[in-house]
């Protein structure tokens, strides 16, 4: 006898927010899609069983979830957020069939194939090679990174699982390097989700007012960002200059290690809120500035997602099959 394996419940598991939705049936689009505040909740598994109080309906049999988080084992102890839960005992205190838990960037590169070309915008120049592989890297409350590999012989493509976030971050001018000295002074090691995330932002603006002698006022990555597009504070259009940069830097760094000639995409919960801020901004700068490299380079495009529904939760869909 087949397994009954629908309804199916999916959810995108940020560090700021939990994304939840439902699959009534094979082929079926997401329903019930809620957004609920991590802070709100003492575990992972209170938030999922108010999800299903609010939606009051039948009790799913197969659950996918990406989360911001490495997952290895059946332990998870969220890096961006107090949520700690063993993977089968969820599982059994749900009543599911089959819990599957990925990195949310892997359910984000599993989705990439299907974001329609309405909800992506180019920036820069560049033409897509198909069955090229993907790159894929996003800031938020931390930096996800991931990308898509094409497969043979009839399965799925395949999604890369990493950490990319905290790759070392480097600088490509003087200035940047100052930037540098001042985050490895306050955190040892400077990864790349140091600069490129919310709180990232926040070191940033900091940095720029260290190195202006100034008092950084105290704001947050949405007002530093915020007066830096109205063009209101000239150090917080310092800190998002650096942002974009370093986000060039980082993203041709991404593409050159995966040869990812398919594209660049950038999702996370930052840049799509930006609009057009990152034409004007040096982020194709430092994404081609690769010496003898810089023509390779110059042919990939680079996109912006801009979906309405958590692309996400539809590459979590996507896992319970192909993974």
């Amino acid at each position: 006898m087949q397994a009954i394996t629908f309804p199916r419940l999916v959810g995108d598991i940020g560090g700021t927010n939990a994304r939840f939705g439902r699959i009534e049936f094979a082929g079926a689009p997401l329903t019930d899609i809620h957004t609920l505040p991590c802070d709100a909740y003492a575990t992972l598994v209170d938030a999922v069983r108010d999800y299903l109080t609010k939606t009051g309906k039948d009790r799913p049999r197969w659950c996918a979830l990406g989360i911001a988080n490495p997952v290895v084992g059946d332990h998870v102890q969220m890096t961006n957020h107090h949520w700690s839960f063993s993977i089968s005992e969820a599982e059994r205190e749900l009543g599911l069939g089959r819990f599957l838990v990925i990195n949310d960037f892997t359910a984000l590169a599993l989705s990439l194939p299907g974001i329609a070309p309405s909800e992506l915008r180019q920036v820069g120049p560049g033409t897509a090679v198909a069955g090229a592989p993907l790159a894929l890297l996003g800031p938020g409350t931390g930096l996800g990174v991931s990308g898509l590999l094409p497969a043979r012989s009839g399965r799925g493509a395949i999604p890369l699982n990493g950490e990319g976030g905290h790759v070392t971050l480097a600088a490509i001018d003087e200035r940047e390097e100052r930037v540098l000295a001042i985050l490895r002074r306050r955190f040892g090691h400077a990864s790349a989700e140091r600069a490129l995330s919310g709180p990232g932002i926040e070191n940033l603006y900091g940095a720029v007012c260290e190195l202006a002698n100034e008092v950084p006022a105290a704001l947050n990555a949405a007002q530093i960002t915020e007066r830096a597009v109205a063009g209101a504070d000239g150090r917080c259009v310092e800190a998002l200059d650096l942002f974009f940069s370093f986000l060039g830097t980082i993203s041709g760094n991404l593409a050159l290690l995966l040869g990812s000639l398919g594209g660049l995409y950038i999702g996370g919960g930052i840049v799509p809120r930006l609009g057009v801020a990152i034409d004007a901004s040096r982020f194709r700068q430092g994404f081609e500035s690769k010496g003898r490299f810089r023509h390779y380079l110059e042919q990939i495009p680079t996109f912006v997602v801009q979906s309405k529904v958590s692309p996400a939760l539809i590459g979590a869909a996507r896992a319970l099959d192909d993974l």
